[in-house]
């Protein structure tokens, strides 16, 4: 993430890419690795949008955190831009974050996005002269039924509620269960992902950092812009049975550690101009921005159980407002009143420039198949029905060292962040008490 787009790498607890990510891949969204990362764009289009076509799991399956993942990772605007963590509560919220929560008010889309490769160059594993990867080791067993208190952290008790909610979120994102044989691993790692949370808020209050408090209003005046009306923002916090205090606190508690991370880790954060040519040369084949359009839709949702008379419900009101677009209606202006898409319809629709192979086939296919100004007929995906129109279309081509330089510095600054962070996060686990009671 970097500063250029204002965002902020949310996590449940800092350390690497998150599981919710990779769920993100089951229902539509941009996984968060080194691909799109280093991407143009890509910080600008972290986010769930119901159009988005799904991408791989993991071999270990969608619910699998990778090697130092931490789970319910999100985009959000924010102010630093460098360490953060995320508490459950401000999660949940941020779910129906999309494009426009990627960016500064106002702000262009950003170029199509480039592939970019990993930063490691390192063999993979099975390659001549590499050693076969150890067996995971065994994982004990988590109970059916969880304690009230499911670990201690210098005395502070997590409660099971904590850890039940992050898997609410997983599996909401991901729209079904942790399957069974994955359970055992999923919880215990997001246990420990929330563990290091509260290490984190801890060693924050010992150090007497506070939030600012127009950052935490601006934060929670975010959160509430990304749904479309605050009626369906309290809505949220009902059904997620938290209060708008609750919300305050834990963004005020998130902002204290990005602030903390911030002062700790940044001095120590150094990338060279040698490090990012070397990067660039050892991968230029993959600095490859493809054919990409620039698009914004209007989408009636249909939910995935609905029948035929919600089905016709919806499909008669997209096709009403295709005829009003017709008669000469403005489409930012219909898509900001009537389109069901929380992160695109505050931007009027706008979806930003996107490649093929990231949408759903049905809307990639008439995407691309549409010229600048032009509007299409209302288009079916599995998330509803669509109407998109078309402002911008780029050719491919290879890009250079001068126009990736920044993204790439960025990045690599990323990988030594993460690193220190959870150098960090075991250092205080170290010193301090941690009990797991599961």
């Amino acid at each position: 993430m970097n500063n250029r787009t204002g965002t902020l790498f949310f996590h449940l607890v800092v350390i690497r890419r998150s599981a919710a990510l990779w769920l993100e891949g089951q229902i539509g969204a941009e996984a968060q690795d080194e691909e799109s990362r280093l991407s143009t764009d890509a910080d600008a289009r972290l986010y769930q949008t119901p159009c988005r076509r799904a991408t791989a799991a993991p071999p270990a399956g969608p619910f699998a955190l990778r090697s130092g993942c931490a789970s319910g990772s999100v985009d959000c605007p924010g102010v630093h831009g460098v360490f953060v963590i995320k508490k459950p509560a401000v999660l949940l919220f941020l779910l129906v974050v999309a494009v426009s929560a990627c960016k500064k008010p106002g702000a262009a889309p950003a170029a199509a996005a480039p592939p970019a490769a990993s930063i490691s160059a390192s063999a993979q594993p099975g390659a001549p002269g590499t050693a076969a990867p150890a067996p995971a080791p065994a994982v004990k067993p988590v109970p059916a039924q969880l304690p009230d208190v499911v670990a201690r952290v210098n005395g502070d008790g997590v409660k099971k509620g904590e850890i039940e909610l992050a898997i609410k979120t997983l599996e909401d994102r991901a729209r079904s269960t942790v399957p069974p044989e994955q359970r055992d691993t999923v919880y215990r790692q997001v246990l420990d992902r929330i563990i290091g949370f509260h290490l984190l808020v801890q060693e924050a209050k010992a150090r007497k950092v506070v939030a600012p408090p127009w950052e935490v209003d601006a934060q929670v005046d975010q959160i509430k812009k990304q749904f479309p009306t605050e009626d369906a923002f309290k809505q949220m916090l009902q059904a997620r049975g938290v209060t708008l205090d609750q919300l305050r606190a834990d963004t005020a508690q998130t902002i204290a550690v990005n602030l903390m991370l911030k002062n700790e880790l940044e001095p120590v954060v150094k990338v060279t101009e040698a490090d990012t040519k070397t990067f660039f040369d050892q991968n230029r084949a993959r600095f490859r921005q493809d054919d990409a359009v620039h698009a914004s839709h209007i989408l009636i949702r249909v939910p995935e159980q609905a029948d035929v008379t919600a089905r016709a419900k919806a499909k008669t009101q997209a096709d009403d407002l295709l005829a009003q677009l017709k008669k000469g209606a403005a489409f930012a202006d219909l898509a900001k009143k009537y389109s069901q898409d929380p992160g695109s319809a505050p931007n009027g629709g706008d979806l930003g420039f996107f490649s093929k192979g990231q949408m759903v086939p049905a809307f990639e296919q008439a995407a691309f198949g549409l010229k600048p100004g032009q509007t299409s007929g209302v288009v079916e995906t599995p998330f509803g029905y669509h109407i998109i129109r078309v402002s911008e279309v780029k050719a491919g081509r290879d890009l250079g060292y001068d126009e990736v330089k920044a993204q790439i510095e960025e990045y690599l600054k990323q990988q030594v962040r993460e690193k220190k962070s959870q150098e960090f996060v075991d250092r205080l686990r170290a010193k301090g008490k941690v009990e797991i009671l599961l």
